[in-house]
């Protein structure tokens, strides 16, 4: 499978060439670093940002925020990937327009705070894996 790159002054990754890259929505969401997008059921948002927060006290907010939109939570760990610790998870959200499942990992290096979001609506396993495969090749600058 062939890949592009996501290159920015704070991180790079690798992406399948069957995801695009969108323009990155800086005007509403000007943390935002890197959208990609496969199809019309699958988008992934990257967004950095400074914060004082660990990565223990970040888990728990997180499941906060997803519980009170809504969602149900169906995984939420601690995991290490890509040689870092993360907090990994998986939420499905129900709303009155769509139903999807949300995955993230999150890091806390360095004062900054890298969120990995990807939204699906696809029932296939294929753009989690993928999804996955993209966080394994981060470098963190």
């Amino acid at each position: 499978m062939e890949f592009r790159n996501v290159n920015t002054s704070n991180l790079t990754f690798k992406y399948p060439v069957t995801w695009e890259k969108e323009k990155a929505d800086t005007y509403n969401n000007p943390d935002c670093v890197a959208t990609l997008s496969k199809g019309e059921e699958n988008l992934l948002n990257v967004v950095m940002f400074p914060t004082r927060t660990n990565i223990e006290d970040y888990k728990l907010f997180m499941e906060d925020a997803i519980s009170d939109d809504g969602g149900v939570i169906l995984e939420s760990d601690f995991v290490e990937i890509a040689g870092k610790h993360a907090i990994k998870t998986h939420a499905n959200m129900d709303t009155p327009d769509i139903n999807f499942d949300i995955h993230n990992y999150v890091f806390i290096e360095n004062g900054n705070i890298y969120i990995f979001e990807l939204r699906t609506v696809e029932a296939s396993l294929e753009p989690v894996t993928e999804f996955k495969d993209m966080i394994n090749t981060l470098v963190l600058k």
